[in-house]
């Protein structure tokens, strides 16, 4: 009895292996560049999201370039790194489905941390958006990173609630992965104005947190996640 390979389940996957077909063909020699997002998008029938996120599984093995304001450039293509930037793709969460998960339950989080926080938490809080401020630079993305991944856990545990921390502490953790943190340096890159903005709204869900106003914060962080999405999406004209 013969089987089939089963095909993968995440659009993004199937984004990248047609772009690594053509890279194969000969369409796209090393050091060429590849068509706009939004060309690969309509030409796939796709979001540009998805298609972002395939770029950033190629470009996190090294089989893509992105350069700013120029676009991406294929590097030097070998099987086993397209074969490790598939699975990298079907391996890891989608980075869509962690904004959609954290859009949902991010806003109601910070609510409730105006509710319960500490006075110790609301000063952690605000010390944390200060370094953010501090490195909101797409030259120090790393450190920036990494500090907003403190201030989300921080606020997390600011709701004293320890059924919330059991489930979206593990959430928050998908910021290590690889693919991740690829896709947003990606659009921090391409809008290196936006990132002192957006940690400028983490100051209002601060601000919001330490003063108790619980539907301010959900509304701050709302506004924060909105803002993401419009990064992502590469519309700055979304409502």
């Amino acid at each position: 009895m013969e089987f089939r390979k089963v095909r993968p389940t995440k659009a993004s996957t199937e984004v990248a292996e047609q772009i690594l077909e053509a890279i194969r063909r000969g369409a796209f020699p090393p050091e060429s560049k590849l068509p706009s997002e939004a060309e690969l998008a309509q030409t796939m029938g796709v979001s540009r999201p998805t298609v972002r996120e395939a770029l950033s599984g190629l470009a996190a093995v090294g089989l893509i370039e992105a350069r700013v304001g120029v676009g991406n450039f294929v590097r030097q293509p070998t099987e086993p790194l397209a074969h490790q930037a598939l699975l990298l793709l079907e391996s890891e969460a989608s980075c869509l489905e962690i904004m959609e998960a954290r859009t949902m339950l991010e806003p109601p989080l910070a609510e409730l941390a105006a509710q319960k926080r500490t006075d110790a938490q609301a000063e952690d809080l605000e010390a944390m958006c200060a370094e953010l401020s501090s490195l909101a630079d797409p030259e120090t993305f790393d450190a920036y990173f990494a500090a907003d991944k403190r201030f989300h856990l921080a606020l997390v545990e600011a709701t004293g609630n320890g059924l919330l921390v059991a489930v979206l502490v593990p959430l928050i953790n998908t910021m290590d992965e690889r693919l991740y943190r690829e896709f947003t340096r990606d659009y921090y890159l391409k809008d290196a104005g936006s990132i002192g903005e957006v940690a400028g709204l983490h100051g209002e869900v601060a601000a919001a947190v330490r003063a108790r106003r619980p539907t301010q914060a959900r509304s701050a962080m709302r506004a924060h996640w909105k803002r993401m999405w419009r990064l992502v999406q590469g519309d700055e004209a979304a409502s």
